[in-house]
């Protein structure tokens, strides 16, 4: 089945990025500058799957003066053409001119390809775009999940050390933003990046960060990517299940018990696999329903639009890795069991 560009996780989260890694300016959102680094030339950049995510961080490089063509659903793209994309931030609100297409041909020429499709699709979206790719174009994996770069390299393949190879490179995204209609992205905090190294992550993130997104270079990727998979399992399924916010969840009573578990099974996992998990991971599972209280999470949108979620990614995952490796996950495991029954009730 050919998988169309989905919109991207609506929710990031508000853990802290690692602090090892090389940061490139720490330039904030809402105050994005309007001009390119003068050091190097604006880049090519498409979104294939331009949601949520894809559509906030595409805008900021727009506004920056780069070439960005988004990739999507056909009413976002009609909006968008029409009226340019609708961004919304705490201080700005302006339609910014960008080209849209619904075609994954789109990433044609394209230096960076900002690959920003639900998890379920990765490796359909990159039999898509793998025809059209240019020589030396860097594909970022802004997704939920933590193995959404492997799986893109398995269908591209992957040789950084000649120039003319198509590069993957993972990112951990942090950021709060929705699709609050066709052509319209509503922001609701942060923006930043840790994105993995490659023969382009130092533009990257240097052209980034001049348009106003904080970007670090890491070599903990994986790590990270990690840190953000165990608050995505500590509040993405209850808040999916419940269909209330993380600030109303936090108050029922036993609640905090089931996250304190799931978080300690994901630890488990991630010590057993070898993942080293960079900061304190149970004080930023602690600070989301303050910092968030209002967020639904991405399942959450997912279920109650009628759409299949990621949950297979996000404490499925964890199952599946807690089995290879030899730990029980009883906890994720119920999570993810009552989500997919929930998928198949609403869908």
């Amino acid at each position: 089945m050919t998988a169309s560009p989905s919109d991207a996780p609506a929710g990031g989260t508000p853990a802290s990025p690692p602090a090892s890694g090389a940061r490139a300016g720490t330039g904030a959102a809402d105050a994005a500058p309007t001009h390119t680094d003068p050091a190097a030339p604006p880049l090519r950049i498409a979104v294939m799957g331009a949601g949520a995510v894809g559509c906030y961080f595409g805008a900021l490089l727009a506004r920056a003066g780069h070439a960005v063509t988004l990739i999507g659903r056909p009413a976002h793209v009609e909006a968008i053409r029409a009226n340019g994309l609708r961004l919304q931030t705490a201080t700005l609100d302006e339609h910014v001119p960008m080209a849209a297409d619904t075609d994954p041909a789109a990433v044609r020429g394209a230096d960076v390809v900002m690959f920003c499709v639900k998890s379920t699709d990765t490796e359909d979206a990159a039999r898509q775009i793998q025809p059209h790719l240019a020589p030396g174009a860097l594909v970022l994996t802004l997704q939920n999940g933590v193995d959404n770069d492997e799986r893109v390299r398995g269908v591209l393949g992957d040789n950084d050390a000649h120039p003319a190879a198509v590069a993957v490179a993972a990112a951990v995204v942090y950021v709060a933003t929705e699709m609050a209609g066709p052509g319209h992205v509503r922001h609701h905090g942060r923006g930043e990046l840790v994105i993995a190294p490659s023969p382009r992550s130092a533009t990257v993130a240097q052209q980034f960060s001049a348009a106003g997104i904080a970007t670090e270079i890491s070599d903990n990727v994986r790590g990270a990517l990690w840190a953000k998979l165990v608050l995505n399992c500590a509040y993405n399924a209850i808040s999916a299940i419940a269909q209330q916010p993380y600030g109303r969840l936090v108050q029922a009573p036993g609640v905090a018990d089931v996250i304190a578990d799931v978080v300690a099974e994901c630890l488990a996992v991630a010590e057993a696999d070898g993942i080293q998990i960079p900061g304190d991971v149970g004080a930023a599972v602690n600070r989301i329903a303050a910092t968030m209280p209002g967020q639904m999470s991405s399942t959450a949108q997912d279920l109650a639009r009628g759409k299949p979620s990621e949950i297979d990614h996000l404490n499925g995952y964890v199952v599946a890795r807690g089995k290879a490796v030899g730990v029980e996950t009883p906890v994720n495991r119920a999570l993810w069991v009552l989500v997919k029954l929930a998928e198949t009730k609403r869908i």
